[in-house]
């Protein structure tokens, strides 16, 4: 069982705590053993629909959407109860974690700045684990410059035709709607993008190709051939789709960093669980200093990371501004977690990479936190740049005295 003493830190509430403890007993008795085999792959579509359906029953996803009129737990996404809830279920299973947190991305949009009508269409089956969602942002050319995207909606009187394609989506394939990033034309730039929510069966709109990855998800590049959407489902208005991505991604980076978290805790119980069972020398093996050392230094990097993402979580539900706080929680939490999970490899010794194993599982599904949603050099680049324009705006600070 992990360490849950952060819960009693100050950034939450006495609800967070149970919360992420009745979280913790459901998702023990949810997650199937026996679906371990099929990390490999198989049947990663059907699994990961069975979860987006049982997290629905069991009201975990309403936190995933706002508005309590739309199936929502509140009409703000509490941000600390989603990162308790990616922590939790990531240290279960990551494709748990996964089916959990796209339906909050992949619905995000509409949540922060759909109409009523999309509302209530989309977001109490996304609560309920009835429709899948997907966010459609990266393209082959476009990805951490998400200003650069060059797929085309051109508006016509009551609708608009998407042309060119999409690329790294998760639930691709499966999703039941896709909320899309084009480009209208308002303006260059970031200034020219707008958003739609696209169903999954409109015509002009195919699965090009399944991307199969190390860490098995649904993943799909996108095509969109004179695909007709309605104007009734752009997002937002005309020219806003950028700062709709922006806003979404704000709330959901901080989880990102919180699902680092529960990999790397996940990944310190198995090192602590192998460790001291380990029979070598006359003794075991957390006897020997090299081995508490690196103990150590894995929970040192936990809780420093988590201090950092329970701050950015904190600091976004008191409505603060938190684009760097965020960049700063994702970089330390993924790039720590990688180096926890290293390190509970190198534990395990030969057991460690051999396929399916515990600490294999989470050293394959570490590596790509590191990348999506802004990899590790862009948050370096957002956390730099906003203290830059904090320093400019304050003007020249002013020579230490001697």
């Amino acid at each position: 069982m992990a360490d849950t003493q952060y819960l009693h830190w100050p950034f939450f509430a006495p609800h967070h705590a149970r919360f992420a403890s009745t979280l913790d007993a459901w998702a023990a008795e949810h997650v199937d053993a026996a679906s371990a085999p099929e990390a490999n792959g198989r049947n990663v579509d059907d699994r990961c629909r069975h979860y987006v359906r049982v997290l629905g029953e069991g009201g975990w996803l309403r936190h995933a959407v706002a508005g309590q009129a739309y199936g929502g737990a509140s009409d703000v996404i509490d941000t600390r109860a989603v990162c308790l809830a990616r922590e939790t279920l990531a240290r279960h299973d990551a494709l748990l974690d996964f089916a959990f947190a796209m339906q909050g991305l992949g619905s995000g949009a509409i949540s922060l700045a759909g109409t009523h009508e999309q509302r209530v269409r989309y977001l109490p089956r996304v609560a309920g684990g009835e429709a899948i969602a997907a966010f459609a942002l990266s393209e082959p050319d476009a990805g951490s410059d998400v200003a650069a995207l060059q797929c085309a909606a051109t508006v016509h009187a009551d609708h608009v035709l998407l042309n060119g394609e999409k690329t790294w989506i998760s639930n691709g394939g499966i999703a039941d709607f896709y909320v899309v990033f084009a480009r209208t034309g308002d303006a260059p730039g970031a200034r020219g993008i707008s958003a739609f929510v696209v169903d999954a069966d409109t015509p002009g709109l195919e699965v090009a190709e399944r991307l199969d990855v190390m860490a098995p998800h649904p993943l799909a590049r996108l095509r969109f051939t004179d695909c007709r959407v309605p104007l009734r489902a752009r997002i937002g208005a005309s020219g806003e789709g950028f700062k709709i991505a922006m806003r979404t991604l704000d709330v959901f980076r901080t989880s990102v960093a919180a699902a680092a978290l529960g990999m790397a805790r996940r990944a310190l119980d198995e090192a602590l669980a192998r460790t001291t069972s380990r029979r070598l020398f006359g003794g075991v093996l957390s006897d020997l200093q090299l081995t508490q050392a690196s103990l150590a230094q894995m929970a040192i990097t936990i809780d420093s990371a988590a201090l950092l993402t329970y701050r950015a979580a904190w600091q976004r539900d008191q409505g603060r501004p938190v684009t760097r706080e965020a960049a700063m929680a994702k970089y330390a939490a993924t790039e720590g977690a990688q180096q926890v999970i290293d390190a509970a490899v190198q534990l395990w010794g030969g057991l460690g990479v051999l396929h399916d194993m515990p600490v294999e599982r989470l050293y394959r599904e570490i590596r790509a936190l590191r990348i999506y949603e802004g990899a590790s050099e862009v948050q370096q680049l957002i956390i730099a740049r906003e203290l830059l324009r904090e320093t400019a705006s304050a003007g020249a600070a002013p020579a230490p005295s001697t």
